[in-house]
């Protein structure tokens, strides 16, 4: 008999949703793997694909690394950035609200995608902080811890995660693209690079998107988060009365999670030791993000359910 979230994973696959996806869950000590599905309408999704992680880089890089320096005292969460980064104007964001997403930032930029990356990363250091305090996704939160880790320690990003996250954890297949042979997001773009349009421009130095991998390395990275003493603390609240959030991650009951916006998820469960890994390229036939945001929890649901 077919899982609950198999079933539904093709049951999307069949409406057109998307053409495949890479399942990884992980229950009773040990991971299953299900490929699902096509890349792109022909060719099979089989192990060893690369896939853009889109914000799901978020946690794997920049939050991952400041809960290292949390926990060892080097960052602490209520200092504002500028004690570490002094390049951002305003002394009243700290890095709690950072990485809780209710900094009260306005992520919008004039003329954007017009911008290098200097000019880019100047905006974002003078972008607008408001008084809304309320939880308010964006970006330019963890672009802002990712320029302040380059500043702290003099290296890019990609260095940085390379050094302190990988080779610590043992991924091998994990880095900022391009990577010519990932799945592609986008029909008829098959040059494997970053989906996300403010990290094409800063490149290894994003922290909020950029980085490729496959399930077999975010297998590791979730034992490490399911095992190790670092990850402790993140199932406790960190937001404010209007959202649940862990460090980095979003937080729903026992579950940490965090999304990408061309498909792919990670949802890992300390208490009852359970994971589960989602990867998929949805962006590759359209985008239609209320839609995919609605069908997503879907999945979520369906996984949780059947992990009970």
């Amino acid at each position: 008999m077919i899982s609950p979230s198999l079933a539904l994973i093709e049951q999307q696959m069949a409406e057109g949703l998307y053409h495949g996806a890479s399942l990884a869950l992980y229950k009773n000590g040990g991971w299953t793997e299900h490929y699902l599905g096509t890349i792109d309408g022909l060719s099979p999704v089989n192990e060893g694909l690369i896939y853009d992680l889109a914000s799901v880089s978020k946690v794997v890089g920049v939050g991952t690394l400041v809960i290292f320096m949390v926990n060892s005292g080097a960052l602490d969460l209520d200092q504002p950035l500028t004690a570490y980064y002094p390049d951002f104007h305003d002394s009243s964001v700290t890095l709690h609200q950072l990485l809780t997403h209710t900094s009260g930032i306005n992520p919008f930029i004039p003329n954007r995608d017009q911008l290098t990356a200097d000019q880019l990363k100047t905006a974002i250091n003078h972008i607008t902080v408001t008084e809304n305090k309320n939880f308010h996704y964006t970006d330019i939160n963890f672009l802002l811890l990712g320029f302040m880790l380059e500043k702290i320690y003099g290296q890019s990003l990609d260095q940085l995660f390379q050094e302190k996250i990988f080779e610590r954890f043992g991924m091998s297949e994990t880095s900022f693209g391009p990577v010519q042979e990932a799945v592609p997001t986008i029909k008829g773009v098959s040059d494997g690079l970053v989906h996300d349009p403010k990290a094409k421009v800063f490149g290894v130095h994003a922290g909020s998107a950029g980085l490729f991998s496959t399930i077999k390395d975010l297998e590791i990275f979730c034992q490490h988060y399911l095992q190790d003493d670092f990850a402790k603390k993140l199932w406790s609240n960190y937001g404010g009365p209007d959202k649940t959030r862990s460090i980095a991650w979003d937080l729903d009951g026992s579950w940490i999670s965090h999304t990408g916006y061309t498909g792919p998820f990670i949802m890992i469960n300390r208490k009852e030791q359970q994971a589960a890994i989602f990867l998929t390229n949805r962006t590759f036939e359209y985008d239609d993000r209320p839609l995919w945001i609605e069908k997503r929890r879907d999945i979520f649901e369906a996984i949780k359910k059947e992990m009970d």
